[in-house]
């Protein structure tokens, strides 16, 4: 059974492959939310994992319940500002962590994943926000930072669009065919590899430009991000670190458990089968 382990390299909780890979393929972005409060139950789970969750350290996450418009500003990419939400997620940073990009992302995807196999939605928001006002409502360090946040609700319009999503007859959102995100290496991708690949594929990321790229090996395959200028405010290795907790639990449903080595830019990090 794959385990995480935290920085004293104690095991903390098993991965729940199962949920997290099937809700890679229902997730979807939404903006605008019912005022109507999440379940205790469920705001219980989700507080549960925001302390159990840090696979890599320099990040954490913390629920925050208190329902706060005016953390959100601006434009997020087509679709307009985040509404009403009733409450929502702090993905925190520590800036001495020279990986905390990456490990915010891998972070903060698994409760995104979490929030959906509840039932409930998210979007990640990483450039139009108010993290001064964020750490108004949190206890952070003097070297932690508030990189992203996601709301954490019910969408405005009650619908069956998960079950839509579920069933095919709606389709997520737009994404690069794969192989134009597979480097040349002359070598084909193994089963294991293609499933990874497909989940990585989905994974959400800034105007969903999909800044990551795929490097096969024998036993391995690497992630680069863009080496083209970042105009926005997401960091390319951030996008990544989703990417990366996509790929590995396509991964493991194909029986492909590994680790991951975090590397230096354009390379971000790669998986090898153990």
């Amino acid at each position: 059974m794959y385990q995480w382990l935290v920085e004293d390299r104690e095991p903390v909780m098993t991965l729940p492959v199962d949920p997290w890979y099937q809700s890679i393929f229902v997730r979807h972005s939404e903006r605008l939310y019912s005022s109507r409060p999440v379940a205790e139950k469920d705001l219980s789970e989700l507080d549960k994992l925001c302390e159990e969750f840090r696979p890599f350290a320099g990040s954490r996450a913390k629920l925050v319940r208190n329902p706060l418009d005016d953390v959100f500003k601006g434009i997020v990419g087509s679709y307009g500002k985040v509404r009403n939400a009733p409450h929502y997620v702090a993905f925190i940073g520590d800036t001495n962590s020279p990986t905390v990009e990456e490990a915010l992302g891998y972070m903060g995807e698994g409760i995104i994943l979490e929030a959906t196999a509840l039932g409930l939605n998210t979007c990640w928001v990483a450039g139009f926000f108010r993290p001064e006002r964020v750490m108004e409502e949190i206890d952070v360090s003097k070297d932690e930072v508030v990189m992203a946040v996601t709301p954490i609700g019910y969408a405005e319009e009650e619908h069956d669009r998960i079950e839509s999503l579920r069933s095919g007859r709606e389709k997520p959102h737009r994404r690069h065919e794969l192989e134009s995100l597979i480097m040349e290496s002359g070598l084909a991708p193994k089963d294991w590899m293609r499933t990874g690949l497909e989940a990585a594929r989905l994974a959400p990321s800034a105007a969903n430009r999909q800044p990551w790229r795929f490097r096969l090996g024998e036993d391995s395959v690497l992630i680069e991000h863009l080496r083209t200028k970042n105009y926005f405010r997401v960091p390319y290795r951030l996008d990544c670190g989703i990417a990366m907790l996509h790929f590995e639990l396509g991964a493991l449903v194909a029986g492909a458990s590994g680790n991951w080595t975090v590397l230096q830019s354009p390379s971000v990090a790669e998986y090898r089968i153990a």
